[in-house]
C-alpha cells in the first residue's frame, strides 16, 4: 500500500514536471598522472539544488545504482580496482524498505587505470545513473579522457591535468550545460493537445474493453455485491466511488511504472528504434490472434484466487482488492487493449503512458460506479449475447491493422523497402475487407454464436468498414488518402513514387547536387551543407525540416498541409527545403563521430547528428520542427512545430519569406 501511494503521489508531481530535456547534473573530467603508465580518471558532477544522484553501491530493490562502462579495455588498458566515489549520504526509505546511498550538491568518481598500449591517446567511458527530485530521471553520459604526455622525475607525484596550471599541461576539462526545452520552439498548446488526444483515444479504448465478454457481464454482478453488502444507500454509493477510484489507481500505477522503468525521454527515443517497432509488431500480432479466437491471454488462476480471498475482508482494503480482481479476471479481454494503448502512448514519450491509462481506467470504472450508485439503471442495459464476441473480434481486426504500422516504422527507419506504400495499403485493404465480410455475416470465427439475422447496428458498421476499404483502393494508384495520412508510408516510399499514372515535372538529371524529389515533387536536400550552398547560389531562404521516417505528425503535415496550393507554391518556388531525418540509421564515418557537448551522448549515426544539431541550436527534440533561416543561418522568425491549421502555417511561411526579401 505504501508503494502504491508513493507511485500515485509521484504521478501528480511528475505530471507537472517538464522532464523531456532536464539535465540536473553538470559533468567535468580530469586526468591525474601517477606515473608513466598509471592514471586516475576523475569524473566530477555538480548537482543542482534539491536533486540527488544515487551511489553505485545502492542496495538492490531500491533506486537504480550508478553503473560505469569503460570501452576498448582489451589490449589497451586495464582497470585497477573498482571506481571510487566521494562520501555519500545514507537514509532509510520506508517505501522501498532499504537504505538509500546518494549524493547532493557534488559527486566525484575516480577510476585508476594502467596503460598497456603505449600508442593509446584517449579512453572512453559511460555512466548510467538515476537523478531524482520529485521525479526520477534515468540518465547516461559519455566521457572522453585524453591521456596527457607528462614526464616527471618522481613517478609517485600526482599531476592534475588542467589548463590553469602550466603551459606544459593540456586541458582535459569538458563541461556540459543543461539543455532546456525552449517554450518558443515547442508550444505548450501542441503538447497539451497531444496528451488530450491520447486521453480521448484511451477513453474510447476503455469503453471498447467494457463491451467485451470478460467485462460486460461483471457489471450486474458487481452492482449486486455493493447493494447487498452496504448497510444503507449512502454507504453503497461511497463504496462504489471508492471501487471506481481503485480501478483508476491500479491502471495509473501501471502507466507510471512503464514511464519510470524506461524514462520519459527514453520512450520517445524508442518510438523510432526499428527493433522496438519490430517487437511491438509481433506483440500486437499476438494480441490480434487472441481477440480473433486463436487463444486467450490469461494471468495465472492462482493470482485471481489469492486476490479474491483478500477481497472478502471487506472495508477499504477489500474494495481495493475487488478492483484488482476485476483487472486480473478480465485480463484476457483488457490485456491486449491495455498493451496496445501502452505501446502507442509510449511512442509519444513523456507522461503519455500515464495519461493513456488514466483515460482507459476512467472509462472502465465509470459505468461500475454509476450503476452501483443507481442500481435501477441496470434495467436499461442490453443483455449479454453474441454481440459481445462481435466487439471482441472487431477489436482483433483493428489490432492486426495497427500492428503493420509498427512494422512499417521499422522498415522506414532501416530503409529496406520491404513494406512500401502499395504493399502496406494492400495489407490494410485485405484486413478491413475481411472485417467487412465478417460484419456482414459472410465469415465467422471460432467463438461466434449462430447468426440468424444481422442487426441494424452490425449492418451499419459493416457498410462503414466496406466503404473505408473501397476508399483505400485508389491509394494503390497514387491517391493521397488524407484520412489516413499518418499511417501508410509516404508517396515517395513506394514502387511508383510519382503515382501509377503520374509524371514528374522535374527529372533526376535536373536536380541540384545532393537533392532529391520529396513529397509533392518538392526538391529537398538531405544534407545541410549542400542545401545551404544551393540556397546561396539561388539567393533564397532555407526552410529546415527536422523530420523522421517514422514520424506520424510529419506525414500528416506533408499530406494535409503541404498539399495546399498556396503552401506548395512557396515550398517549391520561394524557399530551399532541407529535410533532416533524426532517425536516419546510417553510420557516420569514424572521423565524423563525436561526443555531443549538449547531451554527452555518442553521435554515431546520421540521425544522431541531426538530433544533436536540433537540440544544440534550437533547444528541442520535437518532430516535426520547421525553421526558416537566411543565408547567414539566422532565424527569420520563430520556429514552429506541428501546425495542422493551413492558414497558420501559410502565415508563418509568408512572414519568414517577406523578412528575407
Amino acid at each position: 500500500m505504501k508503494k502504491a501511494l508513493f507511485f500515485l503521489l509521484s504521478f501528480l508531481a511528475f505530471a507537472n514536471a517538464n522532464a523531456q530535456m532536464t539535465n540536473p547534473v553538470k559533468w567535468t573530467t580530469k586526468v591525474e598522472k601517477i606515473n608513466d603508465t598509471e592514471f586516475n580518471l576523475v569524473m566530477e558532477g555538480k548537482i543542482e539544488d534539491n536533486w540527488h544522484v544515487y551511489s553505485q553501491f545502492t542496495p538492490e530493490n531500491g533506486p537504480l545504482a550508478a553503473e560505469f562502462k569503460f570501452k576498448d579495455t582489451k589490449g589497451n588498458f586495464e582497470l585497477i580496482g573498482k571506481v571510487k566515489e566521494s562520501p555519500y549520504k545514507k537514509q532509510y526509505n520506508d517505501i522501498f524498505e532499504v537504505d538509500e546511498y546518494y549524493f547532493e550538491k557534488k559527486v566525484t568518481f575516480t577510476q585508476k587505470v594502467k596503460i598497456i598500449n603505449p600508442k593509446l591517446t584517449t579512453i572512453k567511458a559511460t555512466i548510467d545513473y538515476q537523478v531524482c527530485k520529485e521525479v526520477c530521471i534515468n540518465q547516461d553520459y559519455a566521457f572522453t579522457f585524453p591521456l596527457p604526455k607528462i614526464s616527471t622525475a618522481n613517478p609517485e607525484v600526482v599531476v592534475s591535468v588542467d589548463t590553469t596550471k602550466t603551459d606544459t599541461v593540456k586541458t582535459v576539462k569538458e563541461e556540459v550545460k543543461p539543455t532546456a526545452v525552449s517554450k518558443d520552439v515547442t508550444p505548450k498548446k501542441e503538447e497539451d493537445r497531444g496528451l488530450l488526444t491520447i486521453f480521448f483515444l484511451a477513453f474510447l479504448g476503455g469503453f471498447a474493453a467494457l463491451l467485451t465478454p470478460c467485462v460486460f457481464p461483471m457489471i450486474p454482478m458487481t452492482v449486486s455485491f455493493f447493494t447487498k453488502q452496504s448497510k444503507n444507500p449512502g454507504q453503497g454509493k461511497r463504496n462504489a466511488i471508492l471501487y471506481g477510484l481503485s480501478i483508476i489507481a491500479i491502471y495509473v500505477v501501471l502507466g507510471l511504472a512503464i514511464t519510470a522503468i524506461f524514462g520519459a525521454d527514453a520512450l520517445n527515443a524508442l518510438s523510432t528504434n526499428p527493433w522496438f517497432n519490430l517487437f511491438f509488431f509481433l506483440l500486437l500480432l499476438v494480441f490480434a490472434a487472441s481477440f480473433l479466437g486463436a487463444f486467450e491471454i490469461m494471468l495465472p488462476n492462482s493470482w485471481a484466487n489469492k486476490v479474491d480471498r483478500q477481497a472478502d475482508r471487506g472495508g477499504i482494503i477489500g474494495i481495493l482488492f475487488m478492483a484488482l480482481a476485476l483487472a486480473i479476471v478480465s485480463f484476457s479481454c483488457t490485456g491486449p487493449i491495455v498493451g496496445t494503448l501502452l505501446v502507442e502512448s509510449a511512442s509519444k514519450g513523456g507522461i503519455a503512458p500515464i495519461v493513456g491509462m488514466l483515460g482507459f481506467s476512467s472509462a472502465l470504472a465509470l459505468p461500475f460506479m454509476l450503476f452501483a450508485m443507481f442500481p435501477s439503471w441496470l434495467n436499461s442495459l442490453p443483455k449479454s449475447g453474441g454481440w459481445l464476441n462481435t466487439v471482441k473480434v472487431s477489436l482483433g481486426f483493428l489490432e492486426l491493422a495497427l500492428a503493420f504500422k509498427f512494422l512499417s516504422n521499422a522498415d522506414l527507419v532501416l530503409q529496406l523497402h520491404l513494406l512500401e506504400r502499395e504493399v502496406f495499403l494492400a495489407i490494410w485493404i485485405s484486413v478491413f475487407g475481411v472485417w467487412a465480410l465478417y460484419l456482414l455475416g459472410k465469415i465467422t470465427t471460432p467463438h461466434d454464436s449462430p447468426l440468424s439475422h444481422i442487426s441494424v447496428g452490425r449492418l451499419s458498421l459493416g457498410l462503414l468498414v466496406l466503404a473505408f476499404t473501397v476508399y483505400m483502393i485508389p491509394g494503390l494508384f497514387g491517391a493521397p488518402l488524407k484520412l489516413i495520412s499518418a499511417f501508410p508510408p509516404p508517396q515517395t516510399y513506394s514502387e511508383s513514387p510519382r503515382g501509377f499514372f503520374g509524371n514528374s515535372s522535374t527529372t533526376k538529371d535536373a536536380l541540384p547536387d545532393g537533392a532529391k524529389l520529396g513529397e509533392h515533387d518538392i526538391v529537398a536536400f538531405t544534407d545541410y551543407d549542400k542545401g545551404l550552398a544551393y540556397a546561396k547560389e539561388v539567393n533564397k531562404p532555407v526552410m529546415i525540416d527536422f523530420t523522421g521516417h517514422a514520424c506520424v505528425n510529419c506525414r500528416k503535415m506533408e499530406i494535409n498541409v503541404w498539399s495546399d496550393e498556396k503552401v506548395l507554391s512557396i515550398l517549391k518556388n520561394e524557399v530551399v527545403l532541407i529535410s533532416l531525418y533524426v532517425d536516419e540509421n546510417i553510420d557516420l564515418p569514424k572521423s565524423e563521430q563525436f561526443i555531443s557537448k549538449s547531451t554527452g551522448s555518442e553521435i554515431v549515426t546520421v540521425g544522431d547528428k541531426w538530433t544533436d544539431f536540433m537540440i544544440t541550436k534550437y533547444k528541442t527534440n520535437t518532430q516535426p520542427l520547421y525553421v526558416l533561416i537566411d543565408l547567414e543561418e539566422q532565424n527569420l522568425n520563430k520556429p514552429i512545430s506541428y501546425t495542422p491549421n493551413i492558414n497558420d502555417y501559410l502565415s508563418w511561411l509568408k512572414d519568414g519569406v517577406s523578412k528575407f526579401k
